[in-house]
């Protein structure tokens, strides 16, 4: 039931689609129909000013050297020990006590019965 209601609903998107592009092709063939519109006269290019020049920008032989890090910290390396993991304490185990055999269990509730509608069958052909 699910697929066909899956294919039913790709099956309108289709249909949309394809609606949709027969009006976009008939707005195309209007739009080549029509007729020629005069030419519109090239309008003067304007003319850019030039841009300042910005004489306080620093140059590459201007700029201060970077701080250089004389001594770097040692990292541990792979012969280094690693200390030990402490000792977790023991944890009592937890016991149930027996379930005694002479309780017997509780009487579960039946399940009612429902009426049921009748049907009308069709009559038998000859």
């Amino acid at each position: 039931m699910a697929s066909s209601n899956c294919s039913l609903i790709i099956l309108l998107i289709e249909a949309l689609l394809s609606l949709s592009s027969i009006t976009t092709s008939h707005a195309a063939r209007g739009l080549l129909q029509l007729p020629k519109f005069p030419n519109i006269p090239s309008l003067p290019q304007p003319t850019m000013p030039q841009l300042p020049t910005i004489p306080n920008l620093p140059t590459a032989t201007t700029l201060p050297p970077l701080p250089s890090i004389t001594s770097l910290p040692t990292l541990p390396t792979a012969n280094t020990p690693l200390p030990s993991l402490p000792t977790l304490p023991s944890v009592p185990k937890m016991t149930l006590p027996p379930m005694p055999a002479s309780i017997p269990l509780p009487n579960m509730p039946s399940v009612p019965n429902i009426p049921t509608i009748p049907t009308l069958s069709p009559p038998p052909s000859n």
